[in-house]
């Protein structure tokens, strides 16, 4: 039973703390200030306890990487093809 409590109220942390950061991030796409890179640590934070976070964090990377490629003009990278 205890640990059980434990378990969910770390879930319960972990997803208040992390939901918070993400909305902070979103609230920087409009106003100035590194909106990308802070929902990208929300997901990390999330991630860290939810298996849905972790691909959203993957594929918010790919967009990150793309975009600071398109910035500094790099061509974007192909996967190799077997």
């Amino acid at each position: 039973m205890f640990k059980f409590a434990v378990t969910h109220t770390k879930k319960i942390i972990v997803g208040i703390i992390g939901a918070t950061v993400v909305v902070i991030g979103f609230a920087f796409f409009v106003l100035p200030g590194p909106g990308l890179l802070i929902v990208i640590l929300g997901l990390a934070v999330l991630a860290s306890e939810f298996v849905w976070a972790k691909r959203l964090l993957d594929q918010a990377k790919g967009h990150y990487d793309r975009a600071k490629n398109k910035v500094f003009k790099k061509p974007a990278v192909e996967p190799e093809k077997k």
